[in-house]
């Protein structure tokens, strides 16, 4: 099983360092989060950016709201992006449950499902070198990246298997269980040879007290739209943090990304300590 590092979203400048770092200690992935009506870097401009401070370590979105983009556009940046990073980015997109997100880009939240399912196929079609709308849309992809589906809800997960290459389940290990046995349900129903790649997420937090505090208080702030007081509370407690990732692997994920609410980047070495 590998190992990714989500990016703390509070103060773009400082991921510079936090890429750097998660690519020397051996993490596989980072990854970025998006919102469009929150004060957070916009994903595929940081990962850009990360992109050129790193060279082998894998770029994520977890996940992006495509919705919210003009599907022509997002395949061009998406395509951009993953020529320049020598095959590097990995695609994590979904709808997006926030109105406020959906309010901000103009998107009619009751077709936001639908809208998804249209831009899957044409991204792929654009990848393949397809005309889009009569045009088409550079620059070329020997190999498209990979494209994982993020949600709760059962049409997100049918989407794997019908658009992806794999699921992201940010449920905590408890529940995560019957998501990903739906995921690998539909996926053989579906006549998909293989099997899907399982991303799972926990948010954490690593070092002393000022640190975790600081990382629940960005926690709170994010999850408040929740209404539920605790909802997304990053782990601080090694051997708490240890089981989650056990109960991951004995699920069977590809890959345990542990999320980073607190902006102090000697988090990544404490966190590399405790799984890698």
């Amino acid at each position: 099983m590998e190992f990714g590092l989500g990016l703390p979203i509070n103060d773009p400048a400082c991921l510079l360092e936090w890429a750097r770092r998660a690519e020397d200690c051996g993490f596989g992935t980072i990854a970025v989060l998006d919102r469009l009506a929150y004060d957070n870097p916009e994903p595929l401009t940081a990962l850009a950016v990360l992109a050129g401070t790193t060279s082998t370590i894998r770029l994520q979105t977890e996940v992006l709201l495509g919705p919210l983009r003009a599907t022509a556009l997002l395949a061009k940046q998406v395509s951009t992006l993953h020529r320049m990073s020598a095959g590097r980015f990995v695609l994590g997109i979904g709808i997006g449950g926030r109105a406020d997100d959906h309010a901000a880009a103009g998107t009619p939240i009751n077709r936001r499902g639908r809208m998804l399912d249209e831009q899957l196929g044409a991204l792929r079609e654009i990848w393949r070198g397809e005309p889009y709308r009569g045009a088409r849309i550079g620059p070329r992809l020997e190999k498209a990246p990979e494209v994982l589906i993020g949600g709760f809800a059962p049409a997100a997960l049918r989407r794997v298997a019908a658009h992806a290459d794999g699921f992201v389940c940010a449920a905590p290990a408890a529940w995560a269980g019957g998501l990903i046995d739906a995921v690998r349900e539909q996926w053989a129903g579906a006549g998909r040879a293989g099997r899907p790649r399982i991303v799972c997420q926990v948010n954490v937090a690593a070092g002393p007290p000022e640190t975790v505090e600081r990382a629940r208080r960005a926690a709170a702030g994010y999850y408040a739209f929740t209404g539920r007081e605790g909802w997304g509370e990053p782990l601080s407690d090694p051997g708490r943090i240890a089981a989650a990732v056990a109960e991951y692997r004995e699920l069977g994920a590809d890959e345990v990304v542990l999320y980073c609410y607190g902006d102090d980047p000697r988090q990544v070495e404490r966190l590399a300590r405790m799984v890698l």
